[in-house]
């Protein structure tokens, strides 16, 4: 059984959408709007210079996703591939999915001539992510990352 990974497309919205609700909640504790999240989804599916989708899918049953955005560093001369909204369905964890959308995106990466590195970032709690990223050959930066949120309705 071989997990397939491709691009997202517009028909996958909706499961990019409960894969995010879920992830938010398991996560963060955190309940998303799910009208903006959606909204938010199929801005990034129709605009792929900003944002994209990977869906993992096994016998045909999405069982996983990611999303891909992209930063310029002016010290590398080069362009960062940030890995974000990862999410694997419960029942398929530790079963290669997620393996399998990192090494898609490290495939994408080494075809940008511009690439130089991949990033993500990680709840500071989530250990089994944090050692399914250093398994991967990722390394903890000295970076913290700062947030000032202007959507934010409290």
């Amino acid at each position: 059984m071989s997990v397939e990974v491709r691009p997202a497309t517009v028909d996958d919205a909706g499961t990019l959408v409960e894969f995010n609700l879920a992830m938010a909640s398991e996560t963060e504790d955190r309940p998303l709007d799910a009208q903006r999240l959606a909204a938010g989804i199929r801005h990034a599916l129709m605009h792929p210079e900003e944002a994209r989708y990977l869906l993992a899918s096994l016998n045909g049953e999405a069982v996983g996703a990611l999303m891909l955005t992209f930063e310029w560093s002016d010290w590398r001369a080069g362009r960062f591939w940030w890995i974000q909204s990862v999410y694997v369905a419960p029942s398929h964890r530790r079963r290669g999915v997620y393996r399998a959308l990192h090494e898609r995106v490290k495939a994408m990466v080494r075809a940008d001539p511009l690439a130089c590195g991949i990033r993500l970032y990680v709840e500071r709690e989530n250990g089994i992510a944090q050692a399914t990223y250093r398994s991967l050959g990722m390394d903890e930066t000295h970076y913290r990352l700062y947030e000032e949120d202007f959507t934010a309705t409290d």
